[in-house]
């Protein structure tokens, strides 16, 4: 459980950081504030200087070439580089105006309200009805279970297809159906915020589609990131995107990640304020 003398996550604060947002267009609330994140594993700078604002009830998408810390960036924000042994955040990252990184903040808590979904589907080898109930019952959420796993998975967009077999493994489902299953596992325990890191990546296109649907009808209750290498789908599917690239540091030979632009996505795709974007954008680059 959190620290009661933790600062509560649904307090506020002055935000910090730049908001790279048109002055013209319309601005939800921010749920995560980021100013000047470095990210090191070691000693080693692998992203520097990120300073992103994340709307609430957006699709923001994480785009780049491979290496340049969209990946190492997302899981910032539910803490999992937590898990990775000599990994480090610096800088402010502030979740509704609460520093994310305060000592005093239980990353388990943190995770409860910001759900991720992996690149590859990762169902447990249980029921389908096990898997969606699993993150309820292990935060001890009150209420019928029944109507908790229901009610995931129709926002899912899976009941239909699994309701008369929610007894059987979910490992008998197609790759398709096992990812819309996680995404109903990492919502069923009601979370602000859905982390995906390329949820599509192993997908075919009709899979992919329906995933991107899925994301286009829930974003009105929940705050998606996703990182993607397939700039159609950001075009597609995302309100804002950052772009990232590397830096090559050449006496080392070791690349750093940054975000070189951050704004609408009709913008980054039509008319980008900086070169290497529009370079990354139009395929002469990466």
């Amino acid at each position: 459980m959190t620290d009661t003398s933790a600062p509560p996550l649904n307090s506020t604060s002055p935000s910090a950081g730049g908001d790279h947002t048109p002055s013209d267009a319309p601005l939800a609330p921010v749920v995560f504030d980021v100013a000047d994140v470095d990210v090191y594993y070691g000693a080693f700078r692998a992203v520097r200087n990120v300073d992103l604002k994340i709307r609430q009830n957006e699709i923001t998408a994480f785009i780049g070439p491979s290496g340049c810390g969209k990946s190492t960036m997302l899981r910032c924000f539910d803490r999992m580089n937590d898990l990775i042994e000599g990994c480090r955040v610096e800088g402010t990252l502030l979740y509704h105006g609460v520093d994310l990184y305060d000592s005093r903040i239980d990353p388990v808590e943190v995770r409860k309200r910001i759900g991720m979904v992996f690149q590859k589907p990762n169902p447990f080898p249980k029921s389908i009805f096990d898997n969606v109930a699993f993150g309820p019952r292990l935060a001890g959420m009150k209420g019928d279970l029944n109507e908790i796993v229901e009610r995931a998975l129709r926002r899912a967009a899976l009941w239909d297809e699994v309701k008369d077999r929610l007894r059987k493994s979910a490992m008998g489902l197609s790759g398709g159906q096992q990812q819309r299953l996680c995404i109903a596992r990492a919502i069923a325990i009601d979370p602000e915020v859905v982390l995906m890191d390329e949820p599509c990546s192993a997908l075919d296109p009709i899979a992919t589609a329906r995933i991107e649907d899925l994301m286009q009808e829930i974003k009105t209750d929940y705050t998606i990131i996703i990182v993607t290498h397939n700039m159609q789908q950001a075009a597609r599917v995302s309100d804002r995107t950052a772009f990232f690239t590397t830096e090559v540091n050449e006496e080392s030979d070791t690349r750093t990640g940054l975000v070189v632009e951050f704004d609408q996505t009709e913008k980054i795709f039509s008319n980008p304020a900086d070169e290497r974007t529009e370079n990354y954008v139009t395929g002469r680059f990466g």
